[in-house]
């Protein structure tokens, strides 16, 4: 009783008694050199800037939290116990919204004849489907371990992938993503969203092969996720059915539900009607909550919300209500796919732009919400990279966030918001005993003083000296 006591302290009492009869820890025998058992001199969010504490992980949860009380003798060096130098300790990072089979291409030898030379939107679709025709499967884990990887060194410890499911790739980009799910199991949860590009109501054959394909991807055991892309579709009616039929296929597999919606700025009164109407209705006319109410659904892009007036965004919200809906920004693509210079060649100073504006949404109108970095390196999002704490940064200047509570939220905002948004145990920004040991440390051994004390100080400015902690294990790639 007393070691395990010891140990849910950072005590490895065996390595003790060993220093003290022979002067060294004797060899591990079964003990991972990743577990943490106690980390000791950080800041936590939400608490005085003045304080440290120390916080004691059990089984992968956190089992204390305690003021820190320096002492003369140091037990940094003991198995299982990492020290904060007094930098922030907050919880881990979270894609809520990437696609895994389409990073890299600009920075890939294979795809160096596709380069981008309009940057416009249907450029962006005609290289994409170029590329999809030599999709194998050694490029898409070559490329998707890099996204992984670079992602979990920037403190992800959960992610959603979009892969896709059309003629041209088949289960090949679900496929190879499940074999990524499994590698990286141990260091990151990764929900695979089986996700239609194309149309699935509109073509020669009225998307039915594509519509086949989806329900083949349905009965795979990786799938975690249903998603499709209404707008595609030729007219307001098949955009309709597109809702109406992924949301039954989504219930009746019992898996989660995540929609690119109005990929428009149209003034919400002209032209084909907001989708995001529809959306809700049809999931109460299902009976989404009754039927499939442990799953979430996420709403992405939906760019024309930013031309509603603060009144129907609270009829939305109202509408909306119980429902297990968020939204999700994707800055770094809606940025840079609008407002291209040949549509207003007479005022380029007038180009538009438009992308969700997530902290007033959660602010001002109680919807949850989240960003994400949708795609890295590919002719829809050519520029940013995998890390989240940058794309919250960016925030700052895109949403005019600089106040201590807007950074708090950008920080949610890729962090326990996002994670709620994909339907997994999120927590809050305050650590709390019982949360999941999912953490990142602002810092490293070798730089223990960067002192990034507070989430404010993060989100200004994140740095790159990070460890990224799972259920309690260092996560190392």
């Amino acid at each position: 009783m007393a070691a395990q006591f010891l140990a849910s302290h950072g005590v490895n009492i065996d390595a003790v008694m060993s220093e003290i009869q022979y002067g060294k820890a004797p060899e591990s025998k079964g003990f991972d050199d990743r577990h943490v058992t106690k980390i000791v001199g950080a800041r936590l969010p939400c608490q005085d800037l003045a304080s440290l504490w120390d916080v004691s992980i059990t089984h992968g949860v956190i089992s204390a939290i305690e003021r820190h009380e320096p002492s003369g003798t140091s037990i940094e060096h003991l198995q299982g116990v990492l020290h904060a130098h007094g930098n922030l300790l907050a919880p881990s990072l979270c894609h809520a919204h990437v696609h895994l089979d389409k990073c890299f291409l600009l920075q890939d030898p294979k795809y160096a004849d596709l380069p981008i030379v309009k940057g416009d939107f249907s450029e962006a679709m005609e290289l994409t489907g170029k590329a999809k025709e030599r999709f194998e499967e050694d490029d898409l884990l070559r490329r998707g371990g890099r996204l992984i990887e670079e992602s979990i060194e920037a403190g992800v410890t959960a992610l959603r992938a979009f892969v896709e499911v059309d003629e041209i790739v088949g289960m090949e980009c679900v496929n190879a993503a499940a074999k990524l799910k499994e590698q990286y199991e141990s260091v990151c949860e990764i929900q695979i969203c089986a996700f239609a590009q194309l149309a699935l109501l509109t073509g020669e054959d009225g998307g039915a092969r594509r519509r086949e394909l989806m329900e083949q991807a349905m009965r795979h055991a990786s799938v975690d996720v249903l998603g499709s892309t209404p707008y595609v579709e030729e007219d307001e009616a098949k955009m309709k059915q597109n809702i109406g039929w992924i949301i039954e296929k989504a219930m009746g597999s019992k898996r989660h539900l995540d929609l690119h919606l109005d990929y428009n700025l149209d003034p919400p009164r002209s032209g084909t009607p907001p989708m995001i109407w529809h959306v809700a209705d049809e999931l109460k006319r299902q009976g989404w909550n009754e039927r499939n109410g442990t799953k979430t659904v996420c709403l992405g892009h939906c760019t024309r919300l930013t031309q509603f007036p603060s009144n129907d965004l609270k009829v939305l919200r109202q509408k909306i209500e119980d429902l297990p809906v968020s939204f999700v920004g994707l800055p770094m693509s809606d940025l840079f796919m609008m407002g291209r210079v040949g549509e207003y060649q007479e005022a380029p100073g007038m180009r538009q732009r438009g992308t969700l504006q997530i902290p007033h949404m959660i602010q001002q109108h109680g919807f949850n919400g989240a960003i994400s970095i949708n795609n890295v390196g590919n002719a829809f999002t050519p520029h940013g990279s995998c890390d989240p704490l940058a794309l919250a940064s960016f925030g700052v200047g895109v949403y005019h966030a600089g106040t201590q509570k807007d950074t708090e939220v950008l920080y949610e905002c890729v962090s326990t918001r996002a994670k709620k948004a994909i339907g997994l145990p999120s927590g809050n920004l305050e650590l709390r005993v019982g949360d999941e040991a999912d953490l990142l440390l602002i810092g490293t051994r070798e730089k223990p003083r960067l002192e990034r004390k507070s989430v404010s100080e993060v989100v200004y400015d994140p740095g790159r000296a990070r460890q990224t902690i799972r259920h309690g294990l260092l996560s190392t790639v």
